[in-house]
């Protein structure tokens, strides 16, 4: 059996890669989803406003 020892060091990186991994996620999807619905929402007020 093989006991390896890992550091705070490595949890610490462990945490700070998940988080910036989830944070990048969630920016990927307003950048994908939200700016153009929010566009799209002002583009169809315009036109029934008229």
């Amino acid at each position: 059996m093989i006991f390896l020892y890992l550091g705070p060091g490595f949890g610490g990186g462990l945490v700070a890669l998940i988080v910036g991994f989830v944070i990048s996620l969630f920016t990927f999807l307003i950048a994908i989803l939200w700016y153009p619905i929010k566009k799209s929402i002002a583009f169809f007020k315009r036109i029934f406003k008229k």
